[in-house]
Order: structure tokens, then C-alpha cells, then sequence
């Protein structure tokens, strides 16, 4: 897709010197760049870990609130990384990259500070505008920064570093909030953010400007057409599905996502042209991306409550409970591309939603009185599949637009991946949430009306915790159950558009 810049014939406006495409990359660049993926995605998984903690706070949130805690960082992420990645192209990677480690700082101390839910959430949306600027600039910063024959292996490091970082928040959070208190873990982010902002100015490299516009309008209306989505998912429970303010939210996200799809089809330089989804192959990887961190942070979120409520773990125990997941991301994420090479990609493809689909199948049967053993094999086939599927489609998203465009490449791809996210939380939470309130028993139903379980241990007495602890353990079943089959059916969705596309190819 040709740039403003080339239309017009005028070359791209450096920024400042250039590294040579044939020079090395910087010593600890990549290092410092897979830092910060850590460090925002994680922030997406650890405040998980916080949901027992919040529940059971001054705060007092009610069900929907604590959604909506996790759910503001990763639905702000997920609309505006776009925007964050042609900021980037636009403006200068390094400097939109430095400036989005400080605002994620700033945000995550306001949330650290914060009296009240309004200032929390405040502070969490702060908090993803400056991730939204990071992540798709750490991708790009590397692609212009390594030699051409080494961008693969950069492609496949980064993008395992986007499953290693969940499991980074989970182990690094529990470790933090074992203290037990959740300001805490907002607080302890605002140093790591500071300390990476000082090593990026140091020694990442400086890339050229593309004139690339921005497209405000575009952003705000993908913005206001998810978070009204997300209203109808998370308030559904607690209102009802037929009710004005959920009707409402359903049928004012169909008419923003479709103004926004007219906005960019007539805009002359949209920042997500919507015509790109018409290419089935990135159409296909965006949906498999979607489905993979749809089931993944679905998971995380039932995770830390499981463990604390159902097994009885600390935080510190919770965090490090997930850590079977990561040996698959960590020992098989390069082997992935290998074996996509031998069996191909449409096979590899159907192994990876088939363990993520079947792990959260089997997480699905493990209940309190069974074994971790048992809980963490579940853990080692999902980890699995995310392995399988993370560097393939990545690469197929990052080769479908020209290497000018690798700031909105990158946030396209992450937009897929947090807005999944978003979404595998709202609706594990709203299942987990209904089945919960269905299953509690009806003295303990009858005080109060809790919706969380901090509020149904509250009101019941000492001998019902039992009850309620099956209630809850009854609703992350049904939960993950219902995830585990959407990734399924997506996977076979996404395989269904592939074999399609490949004999329409065959037909050409």
C-alpha cells in the first residue's frame, strides 16, 4: 500500500541518523524492546491477580466494576494502538515509544493513588494510552533495526514475548501483591517503566518519519464502538439482556463500528483502511489472533480468583500457579515456524486451536478437591497451542502491509490481540457472573444479593463458605467451558476462510 509520502513523490523526513539495515542492532536492544512487551501486556494478566483483593476492598465494587478495572487498560490498549503505531510512523518510533513509557508510568501511579473507582479508572485508562503507544513501536523499532536476514527471529522473539508477558504479570504480580495490598502492584510498575524509558532513550535507534496522517475521528469512533460492545457484554448479567441500557449498548456499537467502516472507506488516508480485511489471509490471522487471547486472558482472569478461592493459594501461589503455561511459550515458540515449514500452516494452525480449545476443555473439569498436578497439565496443553499459534500468525499479519506501515502493522496485530483480551474477560466474568448468582444457595442469595464472591462470603456465615465456594467454582466451569468452545469454533472458522481461499487461489 503506497504511503502519502510516495503519492506525493516526496522521500520519508528522518528523525535523525539511521542505522543501516546491513549494521547490527544495538547491544541489549532487543532485550530492553521484550522488556516493555512484558511489561504492558503483563499489566493486562496481573491485575487479575487483584480482583480477590479489590473485591474484598474499601472500593466495594460490585461485579461489572471489577470487569470494567481490567477491562478499561486492555479496551483503551486494544483501540489505540493503531493510532499508537502511525503515531510512531509518523512522528518518530523512538520518541512516540518514550513518550508512551512515561504516560504508562504516570497512569499506573494515579491508579496507585486513587481514592475512589472514578480515579482508578482514570488512572487505567491513562495507563493504556501509554501502552497503546509502546508495544507497536518496540515491533517496529526492532524491524528497522536488525539485518533483513535476522527479522523472522526478531518477528517470532517479539511475539512470544506477547504470551511470556502474561504469564511475567502473573508470577510478577503475585510476588507484589503478596504483600496484600493492591495499590501496590500499580506502584511497583511506575519504576519499571521509568527505568526502560531510560534505557530506550539510550540506546534505541532512531528510524525515519513517515508522512503519514493520523485519523482522530477513525480512532475515536473504534474507541466508543468497543467500550459501548463491552457495556452490553459486562452489564448484561447485572441489568438483564433486555434491558434499555444494554439493548442500547448492543445497537449503538453495530451503528459506530459501521459509521467507522463508511468513515474509512471514505477517508483519504484512514489509519486502518478497512478494505485491508478484505485480504483473506490477514482477514483469517486476525480472527485466529482474536480467538487465541480471547481464551488465554479468559483464563487468566478466572485464574487468580480459582486458585485464591476454590484451592485456597496465597497470591504469591496464584501467581506462580500459572507458570506451566509459559514452558511451552518459552521452549517452543521458534520450533513453531519449523514445524509450520514441514507440516504447513493450515496444520499447524488446527494443532494450536485444538490445545487451547481442548486445555480450556480440560481447566473446565478440574475441580477444588483435585490436584494441581492435574490442573497443571491442563495448563501445559494450552500453553501449547498459544506456542503453536503466536509466531505464525504474527508473521502473517506483519507480512501483509509494506515495511513503511510496520508501526500500524504491529498495532494492528495487537489490536486484534487486547481486544480479544477485552472481550475472553467480559465474557468469561458475565458467564462466571450468571452462573455464580444462579448457583448460590438461597439464605445466603437472600442477604444481599452478592455478586462477587467477597460480598457472598461477607453476608453468609462462617459454615456456608463451602457453598459458596462451589457456587464460584461452578461458574469458572461454565465459563471456561463456554471460552473453550468459542476458540474452537473460531479455529474451525479460521481454517473453513483458509482452505476457501486456497482453492480460490488454485482457480486464478
Amino acid at each position: 500500500m503506497p504511503t502519502h509520502a510516495m503519492i506525493s513523490g516526496r522521500a520519508p523526513a528522518p528523525d535523525g541518523p539511521r542505522l543501516s539495515h546491513g549494521g547490527a542492532a544495538p547491544r541489549g536492544l532487543t532485550a530492553v524492546m521484550c522488556a516493555c512487551v512484558v511489561l504492558v501486556v503483563g499489566m493486562v494478566a496481573a491485575v487479575n491477580l487483584a480482583v480477590p483483593l479489590l473485591a474484598s476492598s474499601g472500593l466495594h465494587p460490585s461485579a461489572s466494576a471489577l470487569i470494567w478495572i481490567v477491562d478499561t487498560y486492555v479496551i483503551v490498549f486494544a483501540c489505540l494502538v493503531i493510532p499508537g503505531g502511525a503515531a510512531g510512523d509518523r512522528f518518530g518510533r523512538k520518541g512516540v515509544l518514550l513518550a508512551g513509557l512515561l504516560l504508562f508510568a504516570a497512569g499506573a501511579l494515579l491508579s496507585a493513588l486513587a481514592p475512589g473507582l472514578p480515579l482508578l479508572l482514570a488512572g487505567r485508562a491513562a495507563t493504556g494510552v501509554g501502552a497503546a503507544a509502546v508495544l507497536p513501536n518496540t515491533l517496529a523499532v526492532l524491524l528497522h533495526a536488525v539485518p533483513e536476514a535476522r527479522k523472522g527471529a526478531a518477528v517470532a522473539t517479539w511475539a512470544s514475548m506477547t504470551g511470556i508477558g502474561g504469564v511475567a504479570g502473573n508470577v510478577g504480580g503475585g510476588a507484589v501483591l503478596s504483600g496484600g495490598a493492591w495499590r501496590w502492584l500499580f506502584a511497583a510498575a511506575v519504576p519499571v517503566a521509568l527505568l526502560l524509558a531510560a534505557l530506550t532513550a539510550r540506546i534505541a535507534p532512531v528510524s525515519a518519519r513517515h508522512d503519514r496522517r493520523l485519523d482522530p475521528l477513525g480512532a475515536a469512533l473504534l474507541v466508543a464502538a468497543s467500550v459501548t460492545l463491552l457495556l452490553g457484554i459486562v452489564q448484561g448479567p447485572e441489568q438483564g439482556w433486555g434491558s434499555p441500557l444494554v439493548v442500547t449498548g448492543f445497537a449503538c456499537s453495530a451503528a459506530l463500528f459501521a459509521v467507522w467502516t463508511l468513515v474509512g472507506l471514505r477517508a483519504a488516508h484512514p489509519l486502518l483502511d478497512p478494505r485491508l480485511l478484505r485480504l483473506p489471509a490477514l482477514r483469517s490471522a486476525c480472527l485466529g489472533m482474536t480467538a487465541v487471547f480471547f481464551g488465554m486472558f479468559a483464563l487468566f482472569y478466572v485464574n487468580a480468583s480459582f486458585l485464591q478461592y476454590g484451592k485456597g493459594f496465597g497470591v504469591l501461589r496464584t501467581g506462580l500457579g500459572i507458570i506451566p503455561l509459559t514452558v511451552p511459550l518459552m521452549a517452543g515458540a521458534r520450533r513453531s515456524g519449523r514445524l509450520a515449514r514441514r507440516i504447513g500452516l493450515d496444520a499447524t494452525l488446527a494443532l494450536a486451536f485444538a490445545f487451547v480449545g481442548g486445555g480450556l476443555l480440560g481447566l473446565s473439569t478440574v475441580g477444588a478437591g483435585t490436584p494441581y498436578a492435574a490442573y497443571a497439565g491442563w495448563l501445559l496443553v494450552t500453553g501449547t497451542g498459544v506456542a503453536l499459534a503466536l509466531p505464525a500468525l504474527s508473521g502473517a499479519i506483519a507480512g501483509s502491509l509494506p515495511p513503511a506501515q510496520a508501526g500500524v502493522g504491529a498495532g494492528l496485530q495487537a489490536t486484534t490481540r487486547e481486544f480479544g483480551s477485552a472481550l475472553g474477560v467480559a465474557v468469561i466474568g458475565t458467564v462466571l457472573t450468571a452462573r455464580f448468582t444462579a448457583a448460590l444457595p438461597a439464605d445466603v442469595e437472600a442477604a444481599g444479593h452478592p455478586r462477587t464472591v467477597a460480598q457472598a462470603l461477607a453476608a453468609a456465615p462462617a459454615d456456608r463458605a463451602p457453598a459458596v465456594v462451589g457456587a464460584f467454582t461452578s461458574g469458572a466451569d461454565a465459563g471456561l467451558r463456554a471460552v473453550g468452545v468459542a476458540v474452537l469454533a473460531a479455529g474451525a472458522l479460521v481454517l473453513l476462510l483458509s482452505r476457501l481461499t486456497g482453492r480460490a487461489d488454485a482457480r486464478l
